[in-house]
């Protein structure tokens, strides 16, 4: 137990003086939203990474869908670093980057706003990405209630405080730059936690190869007839496993928070070594996350899923660890969901105040009462992922749990498609735009409201969220195709930014004269 404690309160220790010595560069919006545009290729990338994967990964999805598909559920972490982190970076990173800061965009709602004209396309974005993050804020503490109770006996909801009370603290002093270096710091901890914790647990069933050959023994006739199958290579139903790696990859492409940190990178050479940073981070964490989940049925004498639900295999499965490692995985699983956490709130506030308060509601708003605003705000939606949370945990409220899994497909089934093309095609309409946000919203809204009227494949709120992104990528193009085309004036100086020259080493680039000869 001493140990425990000890290794809690240095990990906070480090986090909050982190916040606070980054309180010189959250002086003013540019700096507290964005890091001042001049983050590293580490600090950007693991801010990227643990933004992604937080305690619902660890302990719900990866729990769950290793618990489903077994050693299969391993290519949703495969996908999560390949599609989710590697193409992310590589499609959107570089052409955010430059055009976000060529219209002076610090959110997405705002680029919404300056790349097709107009505020309620703000005003709508702003809307939709403040309903669904405070859902998504309130699930990141799934999960730690288990971890906590197993190592310290102590009650859930002062656990959830803590962390929220703490979290909100390093947030609010040093903006941005203190969540980016603190996801840094956080991040290693991941790494080496996930890596300790799968070796030890394959250990603790004989090895690898022996763990795999006790999974391929154990069937389960509601699932599936054929022998073996969780450890197949694709599992006893590949067709929901693929709507997982659909909504839990190409998600991120259309989330707010994420996208959000591409806007911070410093430089050319930051994207491209950052992309390597992210796929290898994403590789050993998420991959990690469901290779480890895919043993759960191993454990299933000690499983009730009926009772206990999904959550509680993967604590189960730790729960014969020594207490040095025990330890080691609640500081795991407190960073993911503690950077996750600052992200989207932090993603939450300065949406809020730049894009729906500041010259709608407040009309003037100079930048000292923005800052005061999006520090006060960060306090409002830390209470109310805080109190939902244990309204949630008290009273098991399902709703909220099914609102939370609606989120994810909502807010990227909305924002993917017109933020892709936006970047890429200057025959992106308004029109293609509007039908994306209002087509995935009231489908994931429907899901959650009247779900048993939706097709059988669809009743999955994953299967749902994976078919909206893939439908506002036909949606967005084929509106376009047939609505009136976009103010051209508008688009020209939006996609000026690409046509500026820049110096380049010639490490990086051949001139075309010595191209040609």
């Amino acid at each position: 137990m001493v140990i425990k404690v000890l290794l809690l309160i240095v990990f906070f220790a480090v986090m909050l003086t982190i916040g606070f010595i980054c309180r010189r560069n959250a002086t003013d919006v540019n700096g507290f939203v964005l890091g001042g545009r001049s983050v590293g290729p580490w600090v950007s990338a693991f801010a990227y990474g643990t933004s992604y994967f937080s305690a619902v990964v660890f302990v719900g999805y990866a729990g769950q869908f290793g618990w489903k598909y077994g050693i299969a559920a391993t290519w949703a972490g495969i996908g999560n670093a390949l599609i989710g982190s590697l193409l992310a970076w590589v499609i959107l990173g570089r052409r955010t980057r430059i055009m976000t800061q060529h219209l002076n965009s610090a959110t997405m709602p705002q680029f919404f706003a300056s790349r097709f004209g107009g505020k309620s396309l703000k005003i709508s974005a702003s809307v939709i990405t403040f309903i669904f993050l405070i859902p998504y804020t309130a699930s990141l503490y799934n999960g730690l209630s288990r971890l906590f109770g197993m190592a310290f006996n102590i009650d859930y909801s002062i656990c959830v405080i803590v962390m929220a009370v703490l979290t909100g603290i390093y947030v609010i002093a040093g903006g941005y730059m203190a969540t980016a270096i603190n996801d840094f710091v956080q991040g290693l901890i991941m790494l080496v936690g996930i890596s300790a914790v799968v070796v030890s647990v394959l250990n603790s069933q004989g090895g690898f190869l022996a763990a795999l050959d006790g999974l391929s023994r154990i069937s389960d006739e509601t699932v599936s007839s054929s022998p073996g199958v969780f450890a197949s290579f694709f599992g006893p139903d590949p067709v929901n496993l693929l709507g997982v790696v659909i909504l839990t990859s190409l998600g991120t492409w259309g989330l707010p928070q994420m996208v959000q940190k591409f806007y911070a990178i410093k430089s050319e050479k930051a994207i491209s070594k950052g992309t390597i940073v992210s796929t290898f981070f994403a590789f050993v964490i998420a991959g990690g996350c469901y290779f480890l989940g895919g043993f759960g049925r191993l454990f299933s004498d000690r499983i009730d899923i009926a009772a206990n639900g999904y959550d509680s295999v993967i604590p189960t499965m730790l729960s014969g660890l020594p207490d040095f490692l025990i330890a080691v995985v609640v500081v795991l699983v407190l960073s993911a969901s503690m950077s996750t956490l600052s992200s989207l709130v932090l993603t939450s506030s300065s949406t809020l105040t730049l894009d729906l308060l500041k010259g709608h509601v407040v009309k003037d708003m100079d930048e000292k009462k923005q800052l005061f605003i999006m520090r006060c705000l960060i306090v409002v939606f830390v209470a109310i992922s805080v109190i939902i949370a244990i309204v949630q945990y008290r009273q098991n409220v399902t709703f909220i749990a099914q609102l939370m899994g609606v989120s994810w497909g909502a807010l990227a089934g909305a924002f993917l498609a017109p933020f892709l093309y936006g970047l890429y095609w200057k025959g992106t309409s308004k029109a293609g735009v509007w039908c994306s946000f209002v087509f995935s919203t009231v489908v994931m809204l429907a899901n959650m409201f009247v779900r048993s009227s939706f097709p059988a494949l669809l009743q999955s709120p994953i299967n749902a969220g994976a078919f909206c992104m893939i439908a506002g990528l036909v949606i967005v193009p084929a509106v376009s195709l047939f609505t009136k085309k976009p103010d051209k004036a508008l688009v020209d100086a939006a996609f000026a930014c690409y046509d500026k020259e820049v110096m380049v080493h010639q490490s990086t680039s051949l001139s075309d004269e010595e191209l040609a000869s």
